[in-house]
């Protein structure tokens, strides 16, 4: 597998997103935004955002944010990410060890009382590559159940395994990773996400309770049937954002424009350095048995048909769904998201890949 650690040093051209408008740049992004156009009459509906050598090619909405009051998706549209939050909270533990807060060899006895035996030897690396042995996660996304409540069941879990024996995708891993990011902080998971990552690089639409999204509009998500479901942040969460089977693996609400921006941050010294960004970007451990996909923090990668590197996530809960898709060696990042992702097939996806590295792919 070629290195991935040259991802850290690519130039990027910070192309500025005017509010709301859309990006329609050259041939390239009008045969990309034609070809999107066709996925909107198939039944796509959401933002998708391109950039191709550090030129954002296009920016746009397609479908509706409301159906019930016809309001369009635009670029500022915030849509749930879901899954794609692993990689904030793979950054923020990256960070807290930037500032001598933590390691990422730190053992969870070092934060909360671990009484079983089969868990004294988990540590934060273990988390963040999920192979510290946990199931998916203790309840569902909208149980109240908070930090304290996570951890204890947390720790009464006999583990499948030893730590680092094998990886096994675990949302549990990641809520107990943001318990860790505030005992380490002394901070609310969010306040530090806002104050250390997303501040600081104008990511002012990104986060749970703490962003304004006085002038976004907020997608509602649709059921299979087209029933409304609503937004993820109308379900039941706590005061200070979601209850804590969610909070730190899934959930996080942002916009293509934010996430582009987060891009550029980190294919930069902006919010991590080079060290911590070669261990962000690194393949770990191997996710399947035939060794061609591997996790790094928060992201996976493997390499294409072509030879060349993919570093992505997506994440989705069946109504919303988003995916963010790195090509370094291609220049091409592609973010895309949907409010109605029992229309989002896998053919679908397919073609939205294939257009950015071989247009015009037009079904």
């Amino acid at each position: 597998m070629k290195s991935i650690i040259a991802l850290a040093t690519i130039v990027v051209m910070h192309t500025a997103i005017a509010p709301a408008e859309a990006i329609i740049n050259g041939e390239e992004g009008q045969a990309y935004h034609e070809f999107m156009l066709k996925l909107t009459e198939m039944g796509y509906s959401g933002s998708m955002l391109v950039a191709k050598d550090g030129e954002v090619i296009l920016s746009n909405g397609y479908g509706y944010a409301n159906r019930e009051e016809k309001i369009p998706n635009t670029p500022e549209t915030v849509f749930t990410f879901g899954s794609i939050t692993k990689q904030f909270t793979g950054a923020a533990i990256l960070k807290l060890q930037e500032q001598g807060k933590l390691s990422v060899d730190d053992k969870m006895s070092k934060y909360w009382k671990v009484p079983r035996e089969d868990q004294q030897d988990t540590n934060i690396h273990h988390l963040l590559t999920h192979t510290a042995g946990y199931r998916a996660m203790v309840g569902d996304d909208f149980d109240p159940d908070s930090r304290d409540d996570v951890i204890a069941g947390a720790m009464q879990m006999r583990m499948r395994w030893e730590p680092g024996e094998r990886h096994m995708y675990s949302n549990l891993g990641y809520s107990l990773l943001g318990a860790i990011v505030e005992f380490a902080s002394g901070q609310s998971y969010e306040q530090y996400m806002r104050d250390h990552l997303f501040a600081p690089v104008d990511m002012h639409d990104t986060g749970y309770k703490l962003a304004d999204w006085t002038d976004n509009v907020i997608a509602k998500g649709y059921e299979k049937n087209g029933k409304l479901w609503g937004s993820v942040n109308e379900k039941p969460w706590a005061d200070d954002g979601p209850y804590w089977n969610l909070r730190a693996n899934g959930g996080i609400m942002s916009t293509t424009e934010d996430m582009y921006r987060w891009y550029e941050a980190i294919t930069s010294d902006t919010v991590l350095n080079a060290n911590s960004r070669e261990a962000f970007f690194k393949p770990h451990v191997p996710e399947n048995r035939e060794k061609t996909w591997f996790y790094c923090y928060g992201w996976a990668t493997t390499e294409t048909e072509r030879g060349t590197r993919y570093i992505g996530h997506n994440g989705g809960n069946g109504i919303f769904f988003a995916d963010f898709r790195m090509y370094p060696d291609d220049g091409v990042v592609i973010i895309y998201t949907c409010n109605d992702a029992q229309n989002l097939t896998g053919e679908m996806e397919r073609l939205i890949r294939k257009q950015a590295l071989n247009p015009p792919a037009i079904p």
